[in-house]
């Protein structure tokens, strides 16, 4: 039994609150048959809420097991739209051979919380349900309606988890225009060009398009030992060859611009979108440079082969899975591209084809984010950037929702943030998760 204890504010809870939450093995392989549901963990994030006075509603998303939770706080003004605060409870497997410690084990040490999820994304969930309890127990009412949203199946695109929401379950939405969720609100540590340090925490505006695309080469099967002049094999292998090696053309999105605008100004550091040397001038910002570096292009990458049955048999098919994450507003020239690439010999398919989003970093929530920040932390610069990965954005979008990136952590600059994301050894640092509480805190009731 997973326990937790209670303390009285947001900030004393959040840390056990979140070692709770990565002892539940949510692991999300995207195989239904393998993939363990969220359903244990998300009647856990329920009960937490009930206890304390929330009304909540629990769904199984399509499948049994692929678990969702909601909660609604009423705000002050009933007429202005909800604000959704949005977290996924799944996280990607972890092999405990290759980790210092159990990565189910929400273990604290060293000042940080341990496990998978620390920062994908149950540290956001645990920020969540604290704050949440926080505002029941004290009696705080928000200024407009907050919804919390607990949620299944991010890690695999959201078939059992927002998609299927969106599409069946429309009325948990009902009333909200606004949104925030993961991967975005943290900070980055830049030197200041005048010397000393500045703490830019970035927002999160815009997220490139995920395709996951099978290719398929057909051939005449016959013997291994044989002269073959129409090997599948071999047409599949050129064209993930070509695909792996190809640089696709720079295009500069305006989150990105403002980004490095943003990063030039406080650094001095010159980010020539002309120059051959734009990627290495962007390695100067440490490991958030390969999310940044991704966003200046398309990419495609092969992460699956699969063909043959045996040494000596050429077999008639043979496949691959590439990994394409495209610019917003790309998406027709980036098939075009792709197309040439492969050739007439191998034809192509969507196995998962979720669209680009972006929104502008301007308006009433904008403000409210910098006002939290700079109330915990007087330091800070918000700035806006793209994701070069997919969150539950990508479905909320198609119900009318703007949604940003803010998750609040402020983090130790020597700490490769980037890398631990699908990582081993995951972590989160206490005091990053006490400080996004308070400042998720001061937001919620200032949005």
């Amino acid at each position: 039994m997973v326990t937790v204890t209670d303390p009285v504010g947001s900030v004393d809870e959040v840390v056990d609150i979140v070692s709770a939450l990565i002892r539940f093995d949510t692991s999300n392989t995207g195989d239904p048959a393998t993939t363990k549901g969220e359903a244990d963990c998300a009647e856990w994030v329920a009960d937490r809420l009930r206890e304390v006075g929330y009304t909540t509603e629990y769904v199984e998303a399509g499948a049994p097991g692929r678990g969702n939770v909601f909660a609604r706080l009423p705000g002050a003004d009933p007429q202005r739209g909800a604000l959704m605060i949005h977290g996924h409870l799944d996280v990607v497997p972890a092999e405990p051979a290759d980790w210092s410690v159990h990565p189910f084990s929400g273990a604290i040490k060293d000042g940080y919380v341990w496990g998978r999820g620390a920062v994908d994304m149950k540290d956001m969930v645990g920020m969540m349900i604290a704050v949440a309890r926080h505002f029941k127990r004290a009696g705080i009412v928000p200024p407009r309606d907050l919804v919390f949203a607990f949620v299944s199946d991010e890690e695999h695109g959201g078939t059992y988890g927002a998609n299927w929401l969106v599409d069946n379950r429309p009325d948990l939405f009902a009333g909200v225009t606004e949104a925030i969720g993961e991967v975005g609100g943290f900070s980055l540590t830049v030197p200041r060009k005048d010397g000393g340090e500045r703490r830019l925490y970035l927002i999160e505006t815009a997220e490139k398009g995920l395709s996951w695309m099978r290719l398929t080469a057909r051939g005449r099967a016959g013997h291994g030992s044989m002269v073959h002049d129409d090997n599948a094999v071999t047409a599949i292998a050129g064209a993930v060859d070509r695909l792996g090696r190809h640089r696709f053309p720079l295009v500069l999105n305006e989150a990105v611009e403002q980004f490095l605008t943003a990063v030039s100004e406080e650094t001095g550091y010159e980010f020539d979108v002309d120059s051959p040397d734009l990627d290495l001038a962007i390695e100067k910002l440490g490991g958030v440079a390969r999310i940044v570096s991704a966003t200046l292009r398309d990419t495609a990458n092969p992460t699956m082969l699969k063909a043959g049955y045996k040494a000596n048999v050429i077999p008639a098919t043979a496949e691959a899975v590439v990994d394409c994450r495209v610019l917003p507003g790309r998406k027709a020239a980036f098939e075009r591209e792709i197309d040439e690439l492969i050739g007439p010999d191998v034809t192509r398919s969507w196995e998962r084809d979720l669209p680009s989003y972006q929104t502008t970093f301007d308006g009433d929530l904008v403000d409210a984010m910098n006002a939290a920040l700079l109330a915990v932390d007087p330091d800070a610069r918000i700035v806006p950037y793209m994701l070069s990965g997919g969150t539950d954005a990508k479905s909320f979008q198609r119900l009318g929702i703007r949604c940003f990136g803010f998750a609040p952590l402020k983090l130790p600059p020597e700490l490769d943030f980037a890398a631990l994301f699908h990582g081993v050894d995951e972590r989160v640092p206490v005091d990053a998760l006490q400080f996004g509480a308070k400042v998720l805190e001061h937001f919620l009731t200032h949005c």
